[in-house]
């Protein structure tokens, strides 16, 4: 699934598929594509979780990846629906890099509320 994003994005390329990448390594990218976003998270062993304490009215909280060796032991796994679910109804943005500068894998993401960045 893939919705619009919203927001400012001026330094940020927005890519809509899986067949679509960074142009130089370091570039920063955004997307709300629910393929893309796994495809980036499988490819480092990631796996959707939330931060415990952090839910409401029986949803997810704080969404994140729990990457191996990453210490993620204060995170609860869960689905890729339950994550997906509450990434859209919050309309997030996924802002990532797939590269560092120097061309290594990169595991910098973050989300976004457009919304929020308004406010």
């Amino acid at each position: 699934m893939t919705r619009p994003v919203e927001g400012e994005h001026e330094h940020a390329r927005e890519i809509r598929s899986t067949d679509e990448h960074e142009e130089h390594p370091g570039q920063t990218l955004v997307t709300t594509s629910h393929q893309v976003i796994r495809d980036w998270a499988e490819k480092r062993g990631a796996r959707p979780a939330t931060v415990p304490g952090t839910e409401h009215g029986g949803r997810p909280g704080v969404l994140r990846f729990d990457f191996p060796g990453f210490g993620g032991e204060g995170l609860q796994e869960i689905s890729w629906d339950e994550w997906f679910k509450t990434f859209d109804e919050r309309k997030l943005n996924f802002i990532y890099q797939e590269h560092t500068a120097d061309g290594k894998q990169s595991n910098f993401f973050r989300l976004e509320n457009p919304k929020r960045a308004d406010a």
